[in-house]
């Protein structure tokens, strides 16, 4: 199942967040989503004033890991920055994607539930390509779905399960 088929099948959302650097791009992800009837919640930032992109990926990406939207949009200057905050959260596999090939290359096979974008390289001729194929390409499964459950083994010294009772 895609993305977006998650999404209007259950009256998903997704969580947008970004830094003062990929605020414009969020801006038009938005606007993009909006004109596509796909609902989101935006956990800020609201203005481009410096500020840390912690605060705000964070935020996104624990919503994801706890089941509140379906998956995630980042952005922040490189893209670099918002992808490390992300994946630190449990149950996160977030992608820096600048085209769509990768970007269903991340669903396909790393069943990525966060796209992450560089606000200050982004072309824009590829916004709407990559995010339509990062929310419209389902996840293969297979030998895939062995690989990804590696990446959600306990870490050393915490016991099996444990951090999806704290998410």
């Amino acid at each position: 199942m895609t993305l977006a088929s998650q999404i209007k099948a259950k009256g998903g959302k997704i969580a947008i967040a970004s830094d003062h650097a990929g605020f414009a791009l969020k801006e038009k992800i938005k606007k993009l989503l909006s004109g596509k009837s796909i609902e989101f919640i935006d956990f800020g930032t609201f203005t481009e004033e410096s500020c840390d992109y912690p605060d705000y990926a964070r935020k996104a990406a624990e919503s994801v890991a706890r089941g509140e939207t379906v998956c995630g949009i980042l952005c922040c200057g490189s893209g670099v920055g918002i992808s490390i905050v992300a994946n630190k959260v449990r149950g996160i596999r977030a992608a820096l994607l600048h085209e769509p090939e990768t970007a269903a290359l991340s669903r396909q096979h790393n069943n990525a539930n966060m796209l992450c974008m560089a606000g200050r390289t982004m072309d824009e001729n590829l916004l709407e390509p990559t995010v339509d194929a990062f929310l419209n390409t389902e996840f293969e499964g297979g030998r895939h779905a062995r690989r990804v459950d590696k990446i959600e083994e306990p870490r050393q010294g915490e016991a099996p399960g444990a951090w999806a009772e704290r998410s």
